[in-house]
């Protein structure tokens, strides 16, 4: 009998030794995929490819012109627009908010819905490494690497991968593409008020317009124009 329970003991060691191992081979490539990201662009990410096969299945365009530009290319009233609607605190923050989350709670009354507590660095880890939708695994996967990632990246690269990898629509990813599709013309010339609008969509991008402000979208878009020439970019 002692024999036996040695052997599932070892047997039982052998397999956590071996699953440690995974994880820390699984840990040390994302960590070098962070690193990477610190200096190039992504080639694509996970949404983009579950869109792409999904839009193929129905006879969609996956990809309309994805372009990458650099923040310095992108307007600093375009910047603040997307911050104001998206994550107000970004500046003073280290990748979580925990204001944003205490704030989330209280007006989920006590239903523990997380909804609007994400910030833009959790919202770029989970574009780029993880999938859509919505589970507890996966907000605690995206919380502990936002804080790894926020580090590496700073400030300034967060919000660069965040502006070009998000979803703007159907097939519609990054600002670039976003001011193209939407109003045929480069996010360098986009206006404030057209910046707004487009922030405006960003809860549900591919079932709202810019052009439509109705409802949802008309709220937050005048929140936006309200706030977002208080809002504070990253030094």
């Amino acid at each position: 009998m002692s024999r036996r329970r040695s052997s599932h003991t070892t047997g039982f060691k052998r397999w956590l030794s071996k699953l440690a191992k995974a994880f820390g081979i699984v840990v040390l490539v994302w960590l070098l995929g962070v690193v990477g990201l610190r200096f190039l662009s992504p080639p694509g990410t996970p949404l983009m490819a579950i869109r792409a096969v999904e839009y193929w299945l129905h006879g969609k365009e996956a990809i309309r012109g994805w372009q990458w530009r650099e923040l310095s290319q992108i307007p600093k009233h375009v910047q603040r627009a997307v911050v104001a609607a998206e994550d107000a605190r970004y500046a003073e923050h280290w990748g979580i908010d925990l204001s944003a989350v205490e704030d989330a709670l209280e007006e989920g009354g006590g239903r523990k819905r997380l909804r609007g507590a994400s910030t833009i660095t959790m919202q770029t880890v989970k574009n780029i490494f993880l999938w859509p939708g919505r589970s507890y695994v996966r907000k605690f996967l995206e919380a502990g690497m936002a804080i790894v990632a926020g580090a590496v990246w700073g400030k300034h690269r967060t919000l660069e991968l965040y502006l070009n990898v998000i979803e703007w629509g159907e097939g519609v990813y990054g600002i670039e593409a976003a001011a193209q599709h939407h109003y045929s013309k480069g996010v360098a010339s986009l206006s404030a008020s057209e910046a707004a609008a487009l922030a405006a969509i960003l809860p549900a991008p591919r079932t709202s317009s810019p052009r439509e402000r109705s409802g949802l979208v008309k709220r937050r878009y005048l929140r936006i124009m309200r706030e977002a020439h208080t809002v504070r970019l990253p030094n």
